[in-house]
């Protein structure tokens, strides 16, 4: 598994157009990948997440089971003077590493949903995003066991959490308009079962993964501090 880092000049009319379109985006970073055994392998995916760290900075993060080529990203809407326009690492060290009990800062966008049925006379459920912060951080915090982790708790009882860029999101795929309600999740977790963490890790959580959700990453657990 490899972990790349991409940086986008949103100054430019191309990367104004993906950044919009996260159908668009999910189309250029499959476009990374010739082979298809190193876009999706047996309980491995392709995961990526667009993170912004200031206003004029857009860093796309993918993690792939094969080395990705992103020479058409910088064409299009990279930075073709910077010398190191992405940078990819071996990832397989971290999972490695990976214990019980081990603790680590973390981000997640994630698309939180519930079934449901949308009248009371409708036979069949469909899924519909959860808009309220409260429903936004139970939804995590009560698959988490499941995904090999628990979310740590501060110091007054509650999760160790930050929301932001909660948003609902429209766009085009085909003749018709998808919309996506994400939220990103910065907080501190606990390793409850590494097995079970390192596929989350490599496989993602919850829906809409093919549209920049579900890629959750980490670094050590004093940076959250």
């Amino acid at each position: 598994m490899f972990l790349t880092r991409f940086q986008i000049n949103p100054a430019r009319r191309n990367a104004r157009k993906l950044l919009s379109s996260p159908h668009a985006m999910h189309a250029a970073v499959r476009a990374a990948f010739p082979v298809a055994e190193d876009y999706e392998r047996a309980a491995t995916r392709t995961l990526w997440r667009l993170d912004t760290p200031t206003t004029a900075t857009v860093h796309l993060y993918i993690v792939s089971p094969g080395r990705p080529d992103l020479t058409h990203l910088i064409e299009q809407v990279g930075w073709p003077t910077i010398d190191e326009a992405w940078v990819t690492r071996d990832y397989d060290g971290l999972l490695d590493s990976l214990r019980q009990g081990q603790e680590w800062a973390f981000r997640l966008t994630a698309n939180p949903t519930h079934s449901g049925r949308k009248t009371a006379e409708a036979k069949e459920t469909q899924r519909f995003g959860y808009l309220r912060e409260p429903e936004q951080v139970q939804w995590l915090t009560s698959r988490a066991e499941r995904h090999g982790f628990v979310v740590a708790t501060q110091h007054d009882g509650r999760p160790n959490l930050r929301l932001h860029r909660r948003q609902t999101q429209s766009f085009k795929r085909g003749m018709g308009t998808v919309t996506l309600a994400t939220a990103t999740y910065d907080g501190v977790l606990q390793v409850t079962d590494a097995d079970v963490f390192r596929r989350t890790l490599v496989s993602g959580i919850g829906h809409a993964k093919a549209y920049g959700c579900g890629l959750l990453t980490l670094a050590p657990a004093q940076a959250a501090e």
